[in-house]
């Protein structure tokens, strides 16, 4: 079988920071399967969230991801300026499963679908062990069976103890396998991993020993001032001030989880062979988010540096060129234009994200002047491949916050380790990238945008 057009294999991973790939520089960490797929495709490494407006940072992200749309123009919720916890999609808007199905794509989910269940059931022909939750014990995964009625309601729910990656590579292996139609399939695997319960099986968990892993450049005991989400969860899964060897060891099982996922990766890549359409298939990996782990003090990807909000994206296949890695930027908004243009498909009017390929091709160097990110009424940060402002506020719903700015270059500091906001080096970019951020904030409908804290960059 030989589709006109290539299959897409979907891939996207929970917490996996673009740092963490050997291929992309980490000599510590294995990763032999996603670094043949960059060795085989493109890898976009200027690649950045849009945001979210609440601390479960996955479901406004996958949003983004799925529509290609800014969250103010996608999520659901008629008091977003109160950062409410929102999962849904606007029933007007688009996705890019959707999208493909009307275009004539088969489409089939596996695994975590962190949005609406009216959304999902808008985009899929059908689908295996899917996961309508943000997080669970990797042996202790809730999911249910697809439901043709779209209703997916908590009564059809079943507990698989199967370690949740390799259960959810069980369901897309056996989908490639018995594949028979004529059209081309889309099929999207959502993984839970490395999201903790960071609990690998073995061999992995016993791969990395923390006093082999280094501490990164930018650990520090405590944050040096109040981002506006200090207490939330992800904070409390280590000990205040950070202690390094704790650190280690949360470090260490990070990268179990991470090379337990690429070896279960692999199996979905040795399938396609085997199957015989591995040269006419399109695959996707990329991530919700980062995670700090101990970077500047913090343990989540309630902020805005590079290390929570830069994630992997790599595309192999389909006639891509080689071991090539992009510096241009880009934005996760991107990835659903990027993929319509690859596989010939009409993107919904209003799509606010721009193809990459012009990036693939060499016509230019970057789509993207500046690339923005959001994170509730908190934190906003625009950045343009050298320079970087991270404006934070105090939200006025909670007290929490501050009213201040940081300005880093990346060039010469990428571990964003020295604020640069009072240097006189530092005046014209942070004019600049605080305008281009007003403008895109206004552009992508932001409830901050014209925000009298602003002003104090004046």
């Amino acid at each position: 079988m030989k589709a006109k057009r290539p299959n897409v294999v979907f891939l996207i991973s929970d917490d996996h920071r673009d740092e963490a790939i050997g291929a992309f520089g980490n000599t510590v960490l294995q990763t032999p399967v996603l670094d043949g797929l960059g060795n085989s495709g493109v890898s976009f490494r200027n690649t950045h969230i849009f945001g979210g407006l609440t601390g479960a940072v996955c479901a406004p992200s996958r949003a983004c991801v799925n529509t290609g749309k800014s969250i103010f123009h996608t999520m659901v919720g008629q008091e977003l300026h109160k950062c409410e916890h929102s999962t849904d999609i606007r029933s007007d808007v688009k996705l890019m499963p959707q999208t493909l199905r009307e275009s004539g794509y088969y489409t089939h989910a596996v695994g975590k679908w962190h949005n609406d269940k009216a959304s999902f059931a808008r985009s899929f022909d059908d689908g295996d062990k899917l996961f309508f939750y943000g997080m669970s014990p990797h042996t202790q995964v809730p999911v249910q069976d697809f439901d043709p009625t779209g209703a997916y309601s908590k009564e059809r729910e079943y507990t698989e103890e199967t370690f949740s990656t390799q259960l959810f590579t069980d369901a897309a292996v056996q989908f490639v396998e018995t594949y028979e139609n004529e059209s081309p399939f889309y099929l999207y695997v959502a993984y839970t991993a490395p999201h903790d319960p960071r609990t690998a099986p073995e061999p992995y968990a016993s791969m990395y020993h923390r006093d082999d892993i280094p501490l990164p450049a930018n650990f520090s005991q405590e944050h040096p001032f109040d981002n506006g989400e200090m207490l939330v969860r992800d904070e409390k899964l280590a000990s205040l001030p950070r202690d390094g060897e704790e650190i280690r060891q949360h470090i260490a099982d990070y990268y179990a989880m991470i090379t337990h996922m690429d070896a279960e990766i692999g199996r979905i890549v040795d399938a396609l062979k085997v199957k015989g359409i591995y040269e006419n298939t399109l695959i996707v990996y990329t991530a919700d988010h980062g995670l700090a782990l101990g970077q500047h003090g913090l343990m989540g990807k309630q902020n805005l540096y590079e290390h929570s909000v830069r994630i992997p994206l790599i595309m192999s296949g389909a006639g891509l060129p080689q071991g090539r890695q992009i510096k241009g930027l880009s934005s996760n908004i991107d990835i659903f234009p990027t993929v319509a243009a690859i596989t010939d498909v009409e993107l919904p009017e209003g799509t606010e994200g721009l193809s990459l390929l012009p990036l693939v091709s060499e016509e230019r160097d970057s789509v993207r002047d500046v690339v923005c990110s959001v994170y509730k009424d908190v934190q906003r940060m625009a950045m343009d491949g050298e320079w970087k402002l991270i404006r934070y506020y105090r939200s006025p719903l909670t007290g929490l916050g501050s009213d201040r700015v940081q300005l880093f270059n990346l060039i010469d500091d990428p571990w964003e380790t020295t604020d640069l906001f009072n240097d006189a080096i530092g005046v014209e970019p942070m004019e600049r990238l605080n305008a281009a951020l007003e403008d895109w904030m206004r552009v992508t409908g932001d409830f901050l945008a014209g925000s009298p804290s602003s002003e104090r960059l004046g």
